[in-house]
């Protein structure tokens, strides 16, 4: 019974072994010096989407993915990679749903097209209507 006891507590204490011990991103908070290369950063910051949070840009969120993220691009930033080639790194890794910039890649032109052609549509039923109704 004791051991049951046990093995119960310890499943149900699981969670607590579970949290990480690793220390945050060493710039996952902290900005860097150059306040150009950190406008840099923060640009390209808010325009890739948190793997986790999924509704949030990297620059908002608050959960540790975010911050390695953020952490990683500082340190690109320093060593002088430009902003573009991290966004290509980061799309290459993630995909193309890390960017909030969206891609136009010819799989995706059904989807560019769509609103053309059903405003296109629109205005063909709304001029057929018109005509039935003149005398």
């Amino acid at each position: 019974m004791r051991v049951l006891i046990a093995l119960l507590a310890l499943v149900l204490s699981a969670p607590v072994f579970a949290q990480s011990a690793l220390p945050p991103a060493p710039y996952a908070d902290r900005q860097i010096e150059d306040p150009g290369l950190e406008k840099k950063a923060r640009a390209l910051m808010e325009t890739i989407r948190c793997l986790t949070c999924q509704s949030q840009s990297i620059a908002d969120s608050n959960a540790s993915m975010a911050g390695d993220l953020r952490s990683q691009i500082r340190e690109r930033i320093m060593a002088g990679e430009q902003p573009e080639h991290i966004r290509a790194w980061l799309i290459e890794r993630y995909g193309d749903w890390v960017s909030y910039e969206p891609t136009v890649e010819p799989i995706l032109w059904p989807l560019w097209a769509a609103p053309l052609l059903f405003l296109g549509l629109g205005l063909l039923i709304l001029r057929g209507r018109i005509k039935r109704r003149r005398p």
